[in-house]
């Protein structure tokens, strides 16, 4: 596992102890992305027990258990349903499963493996998961990530264009700026009912007289893939942890930092994961915002990461 000096920092907030993390990819091919759920009181949103683990609990779980790759997917979704753990945390939806093949969507909340959903199953596929369950389909942020990646890929096709130029395209999906402006001095707790509306956050609201930063490390600390995770035949946007290449997540604490609804709050970081059919994964990121809240020079803050899925 490499160090988080030399590896990407990605979102982290209060829910990654235990060296947790939102999202990640390993070599052996496993994906799993979380997205919490925005809760109607503090206390739900953290539940008793950090939600850091569960994205890990599948990445680093034993070649053995389960057997083939839809077995082993579906005995650790059967495992997370009939779990007491998962049900101690905040509301989550989790997607995981392995590069290639269907993955499947469990939340905490379901009940039975009737409730599970199951995704690219058929190529030409584009789903958008965010800070709801995944049959919501009131959030615009969904909607038009999932008809941008769908018309970037077609774009891409049509012209014959490289890697290079669809992660272009993805960018520009990412840099998509529909929130509304707000008069006067308006605050991140102001704009927060018209989060849902926009796949890019601009920076809202200024360092404050204590110098308050990014807190822990990106922007939407409380809404980890605000920018839908949206996936499209193996290609999927969203930030990236891999615990056999990438960085080793900051233990935290369980508290809900509110500190993000006073300071600086904005889209920092921004990331896109391809995979081929052959098994081959580009892991790009692009940092917007330091953690002093300054500006990247677009380019500066960019880093890059290949390899070959071994299966």
């Amino acid at each position: 596992m490499y160090s988080s000096l030399t590896q990407p920092t990605s979102e982290q907030n209060s829910d990654q102890s235990n060296s947790g993390t939102w999202m990640g990819i390993t070599r052996a091919g496993k994906v799993a992305v979380l997205t919490n759920y925005r809760e109607s009181t503090s206390d739900a949103a953290i539940g008793q027990q950090s939600r850091g683990a569960i994205v890990n609990s599948w990445l680093t779980r034993s070649k053995g258990d389960g057997g083939a790759d839809a077995d082993a997917t579906k005995t650790y979704v059967e495992e997370m349903v009939a779990s007491p753990t998962a049900r101690s945390v905040g509301g989550f939806s989790l997607v995981c499963g392995y590069v290639n093949e269907p993955l499947a969507i469990v939340s905490n909340r379901s009940s039975t493996m009737d409730q599970i959903t199951w995704i690219a199953e058929k190529k030409g596929q584009t789903k958008g998961l965010s800070n709801t369950v995944f049959d919501d389909r009131s959030w615009p942020k969904i909607l038009d990530g999932e008809r941008l990646v769908g018309e970037a890929l077609k774009k891409h096709v049509e012209e014959g264009e490289g890697e290079k130029e669809l992660i272009e395209r993805l960018l520009d999906v990412l840099n998509t700026n529909s929130l509304p402006e707000l008069k006067g001095d308006a605050t991140a707790e102001d704009y927060l009912p018209y989060f849902r509306q926009s796949i890019f956050i601009p920076l809202i609201g200024t360092r404050d007289k204590t110098g308050s930063k990014f807190p822990a490390a990106a922007a939407e600390i409380l809404e980890p893939g605000s920018t839908p995770s949206v996936c499209a035949e193996g290609h999927s946007n969203g930030v990236a942890l891999d615990p056999a290449i990438v960085k080793e997540a900051n233990p935290g604490n369980d508290v809900i930092d509110q500190s993000y609804l006073h300071g600086p709050y904005g889209t920092q970081k921004q990331t896109i994961i391809l995979v081929t059919k052959e098994g081959r994964v580009r892991y790009f990121e692009r940092t917007l915002y330091d953690q002093e809240a300054k500006a990247v020079p677009i380019g500066h803050g960019d880093r890059s990461f290949e390899f070959q899925v071994a299966r």
